[in-house]
């Protein structure tokens, strides 16, 4: 295949043009905002899932408390009454007996209430607490939770619009090349790896690899317009003045 010295220059700027697309998706699919975003994600879930647990358990208090207050309360409620029939004096001895070891009974079993109902009153404050350090912690995190996705959108947004102005670029090139030199390129690349890439001294400029002597006269005794591919990768080597950069 022939091809004129400016036809593989323009196939040099489209094979340099891919490369610059392929780092572009590559760091579209490696975002370091978007790792950052899923981290600071992590954490605010992890932070949510414990206020949630802590506001379960409070519920939980909560539900003793009013147990508590309850038998505290019906507790109180039987022992005024005992107190009245007691001071009432219409009560034989055997009655007064038993009302005053009822309300000893009452009296241990109201302390023995207000002592777990202390225990409970301590956890909660306990949990109230810890509930309002993981409400600020999430908050916190949501605010850079924001902060983190308006930065990945950001990048994102602004890879993109360099890929819309590079593959623009890339319909200029191609339309101005050869057709058949463009397919023969796009075939390579669609087996893997660069589709050409220049000459540098003695390496394929696609590969990296060094050619060979036997191979590299072959080259050197090539016409200029002869398109040649590398021996080692088969990818279009390009043999164009200052593509050995």
């Amino acid at each position: 295949m022939k091809a004129e010295v400016a036809q593989q220059r323009s196939l040099l700027d489209l094979a340099e043009l891919d490369a610059e697309l392929s780092r572009l998706a590559h760091r579209a699919a490696h975002l370091a905002e978007q790792q950052d975003f899923e981290r600071i994600q992590a954490e605010h879930l992890a932070a949510s899932d414990r206020l949630g647990a802590v506001r379960i358990a409070l519920e939980d208090l909560d539900t003793q408390v009013s147990r508590f207050e309850s038998e505290i309360d019906a507790v109180r409620q039987r022992e005024n009454r005992d107190t009245a029939l007691l001071e009432s004096g219409a009560t034989n001895a055997k009655q007064l007996s038993d009302l005053q070891h009822e309300l000893e009974t009452l009296r241990r079993r109201q302390g023995a209430l207000e002592d777990s109902l202390l225990e409970v009153m301590e956890r909660r404050e306990e949990l109230q607490d810890r509930q309002a350090a993981e409400l600020a912690t999430v908050d916190g995190l949501q605010v850079e939770l924001t902060a983190a996705q308006q930065a990945r959108d950001t990048a994102a947004a602004e890879i993109e619009a360099t890929r819309g102005q590079r593959l623009a670029r890339r319909d200029e090139l191609t339309a101005a090349l050869d057709a058949e030199l463009v397919a023969l390129y796009e075939r390579q690349r669609a087996a893997g790896g660069p589709g050409a890439g220049p000459l540098q001294g003695q390496r394929c400029g696609a590969c990296r690899i060094e050619i060979d002597r036997g191979e590299l006269a072959r080259i050197s005794a090539a016409a200029d317009d002869d398109v040649l591919r590398c021996p080692e990768c088969g990818a279009i080597l390009l043999r164009v003045k200052g593509s050995g950069r």
